[in-house]
């Protein structure tokens, strides 16, 4: 008898064997079947050591997805209930990446087969978690896969960044910017599309906000362009009203001033597993190349709009500063703030049958936001209402 076989008792023969196959992209899939094949084949060892075919169960619903996190592998999760309920007598994967490169996921699996006696193999062997150098051993390969994850992102981030340096990274151009046959930036050859994108930023510079910019659009009946970006039309140009969130990415884009921008976002895994991505500020921009393609506005324009935006913001923040005037009678509108949650609150109006506005309400923002309970005021022409802010 084996090595092996002697760690196989018939106490874990009684139980399935999960086999767990992952690849960790769809293209992988695809293209690097062999993997795939080698995982299928670990079903013959177990069958070697005594388990019958209905007894092996095959786990292969996480194919296309990383092994960084345990957060979005439903397939893991079904091995790890598993293994919890004492169904598992073995463990089967091709090696320890397949199972896992995130310490906390591996040595939470390693733990879990120790106290239900569930064996785990691999291609190089099969080991008993509950004994110490097994445990020591499988311990180290965890460790070992998620360094070789963190080399191999550091390798590709490396070479990016190394090419967004120099200037010659191609990202995805926002409309009114394609790339010609040389794969040199240059404005869209189509002069609607140029004038478009003119007229938006011409807008915004009278109208004061991305709200009016949006309401000036409607008011004249002008479409906005836009590229689909997602299969089977990929590229095609579309003319669709224009919308508020599409107006503000055009204005926070640098890339109008003919700039070469490149790490404006930071990305972190949260507690849950999911990812947050946070903007930072330019001095944080890990590239930044102005004046080096082609341009909608100057630099100087650029910022005029960003700090314009930052005012208009600031009558949804925490910070009471005032909010630029609007139109309307309220003569508080940006100064109010709510005496509930410290929120600012703004103003709403009411209309007569003829259309006038009257009657002023200022609302506070965080009764969407946060769907707090907070009180509205009414302003003069109408009943007070008992509970105010």
């Amino acid at each position: 008898m084996t090595d092996l076989q002697q760690k196989v008792t018939a106490s874990h023969l009684k139980r399935n064997a999960y086999l767990y196959i992952r690849q960790s992209t769809l293209r992988q899939v695809f293209e690097n079947a062999e993997s795939t094949w080698r995982q299928y084949d670990l079903k013959q060892r177990a069958m070697a050591l005594g388990w019958p075919s209905e007894r092996i169960i095959i786990i292969d619903n996480d194919l296309g997805q990383s092994g960084a996190s345990a957060a979005d592998r439903e397939g893991f999760q079904t091995l790890v209930t598993a293994v919890s309920l004492g169904h598992a007598g073995m463990v089967l994967g091709l090696e320890v990446s397949r199972l896992a490169r995130n310490s906390t996921d591996w040595h939470r699996l390693l733990e879990i087969c120790a106290l239900s006696d569930a064996l785990i193999l691999n291609e190089d062997g099969i080991y008993d978690p509950a004994h110490f150098n097994d445990r020591l051993l499988l311990g180290l390969k965890g460790i070992m896969s998620e360094a070789e994850l963190h080399l191999l992102r550091a390798r590709l981030q490396g070479g990016i960044l190394s090419k967004a340096r120099r200037g010659e990274l191609a990202l995805q151009p926002p409309i009114g910017l394609v790339y010609d046959a040389h794969r040199q930036l240059i404005l869209d050859p189509d002069s609607q599309v140029q004038d478009s994108v003119r007229l938006l930023f011409s807008t915004f510079r009278r109208a004061g906000s991305a709200c009016a910019t949006v309401k000036a659009f409607q008011e004249q009946g002008v479409l906005f362009p836009r590229r689909l970006r997602s299969a089977p039309h990929h590229g095609e140009l579309v003319w669709r009203p224009l919308g508020y969130s599409q107006v503000r990415n055009i204005l926070h884009n640098p890339r109008y001033t003919g700039a070469f921008v490149f790490g404006q976002t930071r990305t972190r895994r949260k507690i849950d597993g999911k990812y947050r991505v946070k903007t930072v500020a330019r001095d944080q921009w890990h590239v930044f190349l102005p004046d080096v393609g082609p341009a909608y506005i100057s630099w100087q324009e650029y910022e005029d709009n960003q700090r314009r935006l930052r005012e208009n913001s600031q009558s949804h923040g925490v910070d009471r500063r005032k909010s630029p005037p609007r139109e309307g009678p309220a003569l508080l509108q940006g100064l109010v703030i709510c005496g509930h949650c410290g929120r600012r609150m703004t103003v709403h109006y009411g209309r007569r049958q003829n259309g006038e506005r009257h009657c002023p309400e200022y609302t506070c923002t965080a009764r969407a936001d946060l769907q707090r309970t907070c009180p509205s005021v009414l302003g003069p022409g109408s009943t007070w209402p008992s509970a105010i802010c």
